[in-house]
């Protein structure tokens, strides 16, 4: 298969690797749909592997963490540059793009550093994303976007079963519903010929009913592509990037770019402020607040919550709560985990060498390029708004269903994720066509309106009531239309990549090998690195019910809010979060790996506690606390005292559609009615609807030129 061609190209570069790290590779065929990842297996390279078989093929024992350095405070805990303090590559932004480069560049001999402005990785675009690998049929024939799809997707299995994000070749269907839409199908498929796409075929209405029993009656038929897959973007992001810390990169969070110039030596110097949460650097520079910590009461910091959440604060005087309001600035440079929207200060400011710099910056990659004085691209974010429901809507669909281009609307789509959540959306909103681009003109309720009623139309039957949470993205559109990966007209080691908005995730391996010949006809000479690791062990641990595999029983120690582990049993068997059965162990082990984390929230995206349906309520069962705690007692070991009060917690309303944290039962209704409104509206009224989704977004079906056909292209 196409796969197997794609393993065994990235083994060709270097082949004395193969024989010391390949393991025994699973099946190229089998389960891909019906199946949740975690529970009772997991899916590796595409396809189900289940629980008996996961110590071999999921959590293997020697993954690169084995030999990475555990992080400091803010950056990972050994430098990779020069004696003369310099680096061959700096990278600009660890978004999946940033990060799918820098463990490129983690197989040759380069001196890399990445410089991510946020409070983690993956925290800009990467993240409110729908996380689907495209296979390309969409995108406008002899664009980058067309060239790079493909070819990304084609890498996906090998880059799982190196680095067990979770990866599931799940299938997409685009959706006709009638003559009309049947044309534009037969329109998609022939550009995805064009484009190379294999596989691809149109199923007519009666096999579609056995592929999804829940679609909409009215669907007649739809165009399958069975090479189209869904991963969590975190989870791929951070793999990514632990990978290549593990193999020397350096990465340094919270460092926002100010500016950059070039040296009498030809180095440019990237000048970056150093920031880091107000409260931990009060408390850090006051020599008093150590005696302080020790006389007070433990506090357990602050939970993030709006007013009227519906539960018992009063029961919990160690909790302060919070809010934290996210704007699109702040969305472009890290969001719910920027500076201002953490309340930054900066510490320190620093310069960092480098031969070549790569820009990767998303929403802010045109201020970036700026500085060097290249203006021939501006960002203009297009925001997606998302609406989750819980796994027990799940099984809603099978596919990632999208619908098809026409007049009813496009791109707000259907999909049950790795995890077995049902995720709507996404819209797509321009903010440069806003009337004052810092007031959104749509209310929250037509926003979710959207969602609902596009949704609906795909799958009539979801249940509303099993929506737990929302959130946003801010795609990185620019002015140029396709994505930018070239040398900087200004300079020829300055490497742009940057506008890439959807498809990116299903081309950023792709792109990857792609900057990295950039950068060697550049003039970056390096050679293969003889000691890189391609496999990464994952940090999930499955399942079965209530059992680790092999038998032992997970326990759910008693909740006092101030206790880890009440219970005093094994950290293997103690779980801190009950949604999603997290053990105390899998937060250990990933504080302990190779990326800076002092949040719960960066916790969250590795071993989703607080990911579940009771979304961390602290009249649950703790989970937040619970892991807080474990966080200030690993930091404290590696990186000196970090109070518990001073861990970062899970933001909310950052970018949130809902009114609360935690819904409540008039919230429910309130939704149930958006979409029994939506229901009611007449065909005019849908089309008026339609016709404003459709004007802000990017590719559109023409028939009478088949150059220019076709081109859905959702998050």
């Amino acid at each position: 298969m196409v796969a197997n061609l794609a393993i065994a190209a990235a083994l060709s570069l270097a082949p004395s690797l193969a024989p010391k790290f390949r393991s025994t590779r699973i099946s190229m065929s089998g389960i891909t749909t019906g199946e949740v990842h975690g529970e009772n297996g997991a899916y590796v390279a595409g396809y189900w592997v289940p629980l008996e078989n996961c110590p071999k093929h999921f959590n293997i024992a020697h993954g690169s963490h084995v030999k990475g350095i555990r992080a400091r405070r803010s950056m990972t805990g050994r430098s990779a540059a020069h004696p003369d303090g310099s680096y061959d590559v700096a990278i600009i932004g660890a978004g999946c793009i940033g990060s799918a480069i820098a463990r490129e560049l983690s197989k040759t001999t380069a001196s890399v550093v990445v410089l991510e402005a946020a409070d983690d990785v993956c925290q800009g675009a990467t993240k409110g994303n729908s996380g689907i690998v495209h296979a390309g049929f969409d995108d406008k024939p002899g664009s980058v976007r067309a060239k790079l799809c493909w070819k990304g997707n084609q890498m996906f299995p090998a880059l799982d079963e190196d680095l067990h994000f979770g990866y599931q070749l799940t299938g997409s269907l685009v959706i006709a519903r009638g003559d009309e839409d049947e044309a534009h199908l037969q329109t998609l498929l022939e550009r995805g010929h064009t484009n190379g796409v294999q596989n691809l075929r149109i199923v007519n209405q009666a096999e579609l009913r056995k592929m999804e029993p829940n679609i909409d009656p009215a669907a007649t038929a739809a165009l399958f592509s069975p090479d189209a897959g869904t991963l969590i973007p975190y989870e791929y992001t951070i793999a990514l990037a632990e990978n290549a810390a593990d193999n020397g990169v350096e990465m340094r969070i919270r460092r926002q770019v100010e500016d950059i110039i070039k040296n009498s030596n030809g180095l440019f110097e990237v000048q970056v402020a150093h920031w880091e949460p107000r409260e931990f650097v009060q408390t850090s520079l006051d020599p008093l607040s150590k005696v302080r910590q020790a006389l007070q009461p433990t506090k357990l910091g602050s939970y993030f919550g709006g007013e009227n959440e519906g539960g018992p604060w009063q029961e919990y005087p160690e909790l302060k709560k919070s809010e934290q309001r996210v704007d699109i600035e702040d969305m472009k440079v890290g969001g719910s985990g920027s500076k201002r929207a953490m309340n930054g200060v900066v510490v320190d400011h620093e310069v960092v060498r480098a031969r070549y710099v790569v820009n990767c910056g998303g929403g802010a990659s045109d201020k970036i390029s700026e500085m060097i004085g290249d203006d021939s691209f501006k960002i203009k974010p297009r925001l997606g708004e998302y609406v989750l429901l819980k796994k027990s809507s799940g099984s809603a669909c099978n596919h990632i269903l999208f619908p098809c281009p026409g007049p009813y609307g496009k791109g707000i789509l259907v999909q049950k994720t790795l995890w077995g959540n049902l995720i709507l959306g996404p819209t797509a909103r321009d903010q440069h066509e806003w009337p004052d681009p810092q007031v959104d003109p749509d209310s929250k309720s037509v926003i979710l309106q959207k969602i609902l009623s596009a949704c609906k139309r795909l799958v009539p039957s979801f249940d509303v009531d099993d929506a737990f949470h929302s959130f946003s993205g801010a795609r990185a559109k620019s002015t140029r239309g396709d994505w930018i990966i070239e040398p900087s007209a200004a300079d020829a080691h300055f490497i742009q990549a940057a506008g890439i908005d959807s498809p990116g995730i299903a081309g950023s391996p792709a792109i990857a090998v792609e900057v990295v010949q950039l950068l060697k006809d550049a003039g970056l000479a390096v050679e293969v690195d003889p000691s890189f690791n391609p496999k990464r062990a994952p940090l999930i641990v499955p399942k079965h019910g209530d059992v680790l595999n092999g038998g032992t029983p997970l326990i759910y120690t008693p909740d006092d809010k101030t206790s880890i582990n009440a219970a005093g049993v094994p950290a293997e068997q103690n779980v801190v979060c009950k949604c999603e059965k997290v053990t105390e162990k899998e937060v250990v082990d990933a504080c302990r790996r190779s990326l800076p984390i002092d949040s719960t929230q960066a916790i969250r995206k590795r071993t989703r506690a607080g990911m579940g349906g009771c979304q961390g309520k602290p009249w649950n069962y703790g989970c937040e606390c619970r892991v807080a705690q474990i966080i200030a007692r690993e930091a404290s070991t590696a990186q000196g005292t970090l109070p518990v009060e001073q861990v970062g917690r899970r933001p909310w309303a950052a970018t949130s559609q809902f009114p609360r944290r935690w819904l409540s039962p008039q919230d429910k209704e309130t939704l149930a009615k958006l979409l029994l409104e939506a229901d009611a509206l007449s065909k005019e009224e849908v089309s008026e609807v339609a016709a404003k989704i459709e004007a802000t977004l990017p590719l559109a079906v023409e028939l009478d030129s088949a150059s220019e056909s076709a081109d859905v292209n959702a998050a």
